[in-house]
């Protein structure tokens, strides 16, 4: 392995994305930063927003984990567990195999879909809109076997189908229109081929013990595990390595694909990883999406809090409306910015590093610790719901204070 290889694949960890986003913030704290400033003092009042939340949501704080499977959930009635409850498994790995299925298309699903877009929930009528109307649109067309080669086995996402998904399959299954437009349908449904095509292409990580499909990403995990037991890290180690290579062709190191990985001018670092900011969202949100169902098949899952938090619109745009990031240049906020640029980026760092130390504020007003409130729930109960709320206040729409140019493919 080639030096730059291995300093490639250094950068495919959460231990990773924490060390540099700690740095970026360092680096805000020294006021060195081109694009933001930083007010801690206003980290307690964003606390606040937070535990208020919580409290909204949760009265108990008995909060659950942040994942896709809360979006399942409309109206008080849980969709998949309807779905699910009808079907005869064979053996509980045949059972978290769907489920890794469901959650891994859903969540390669789940990039911001705009302000326009809105889903028609078939059960209420009633339109829904954002993530959780991108996770029922996904659901109902899993439970319709629209990712199955398999009439007869309609709850899986196999290789064959992935490979055969179109724009305009998806476009139908997710209600797009002139009127109704979805933001990156062309990327979403890439993503997916993509995702086909690595599922046949490993069949040592996808394929032991069915044809390819990402839900044998399951089989592989519990080979990993030890004593019954896989920490989270490890989880999204095998995430980024087993389906880094479906993300479109951005950052490259030693012919390794970097995912959500992108160049900063000021981390600078002694090795060929100078310049580059690895935050890897969208696996770390599926990374926390298959904790439960190993759970539900007997494997533990330890060190939850060694993966971090999330980088993208609402937790960064909490910090933003809070006052504890304050952009440089006030008039950014009017227009868009590509997903690359400095600004986005140290954005995204920052929220990643702030998202820890409101963590300890949360805990400490609660009288809570890491084992009772790790930083899962805390995004759940949380940074991401108290993120959305204040957003609802101070624009009409809902949209983040700084607009991100999405590709259907980050966030």
């Amino acid at each position: 392995m080639s030096p730059e290889t291995a300093a490639a694949y250094s950068l495919l960890s959460a231990e990773a994305v924490r060390s540099r986003a700690q740095r970026m913030l360092a680096l805000g704290l020294d006021d060195k930063l081109s694009n933001f400033r930083i007010d801690l003092e206003r980290l307690d009042a964003a606390a606040d927003l937070v535990i208020a939340a919580m409290r909204k949501a949760y009265p108990t704080l008995a909060v659950p984990f942040h994942s896709r499977w809360r979006h399942f959930s409309v109206a008080g009635q849980d969709r998949y567990a309807a779905v699910e409850d009808k079907t005869q498994w064979r053996d509980r790995a045949a059972k978290a195999r769907s489920a890794f299925d469901l959650a891994i298309v859903s969540v390669l699903l789940d990039a911001g879909a705009g302000t326009q877009w809105r889903y028609r929930d078939t059960v209420t009528g009633q339109p829904i809109g954002r993530s959780e109307g991108l996770a029922l649109a996904s659901l109902d067309m899993f439970a319709r076997g629209d990712f199955s080669s398999d009439p007869s086995d309609p709850l899986r996402a196999d290789a064959a189908a992935l490979g055969a998904m179109t724009p305009e399959k998806l476009s139908k299954g997710f209600q797009v229109t002139p009127a109704n437009p979805l933001v990156g349908l062309e990327g979403r449904a890439a993503l997916l081929h993509a995702l086909g095509k690595q599922a046949a292409a490993n069949p040592a990580v996808f394929a032991r013990n069915d044809h390819a499909r990402p839900g044998g990403l399951f089989d592989h995990l519990a080979a990993l595990a030890e004593d019954g037991a896989i920490p989270a890290p490890r989880i999204l180690s095998e995430v980024l390595h087993g389906l880094g290579p479906i993300w479109p062709s951005r950052l490259t190191l030693g012919g390794v694909p970097l995912g959500d990985c992108w160049r900063h001018p000021l981390m600078t670092t002694p090795d060929a990883t100078s310049g580059l900011v690895p935050l890897h969202k969208l696996s770390q949100w599926l990374s926390y999406s298959l904790i439960e169902p190993l759970e539900q098949a007997g494997i533990a899952v330890t060190n939850l809090d060694g993966l971090t938090g999330l980088a993208e619109y609402r937790n960064g745009g909490l910090f933003v409306d809070a006052g504890v990031l304050r952009l440089r240049n006030a008039t950014e906020v009017a227009r868009a910015h590509d997903v690359g640029a400095a600004l986005v980026v140290e954005w995204r760092a920052l929220t990643v590093a702030l998202l820890d130390r409101i963590a300890l504020t949360i805990r400490a007003k609660l009288n809570m610790n890491a084992a009772s409130l790790p930083l899962a729930k805390i995004l759940q109960g949380g940074t991401w719901a108290a993120g959305r709320a204040v957003a609802l206040e101070r624009r009409a729409d809902g949209s983040p204070p700084i607009k991100v140019i999405s590709d259907g493919t980050v966030f």
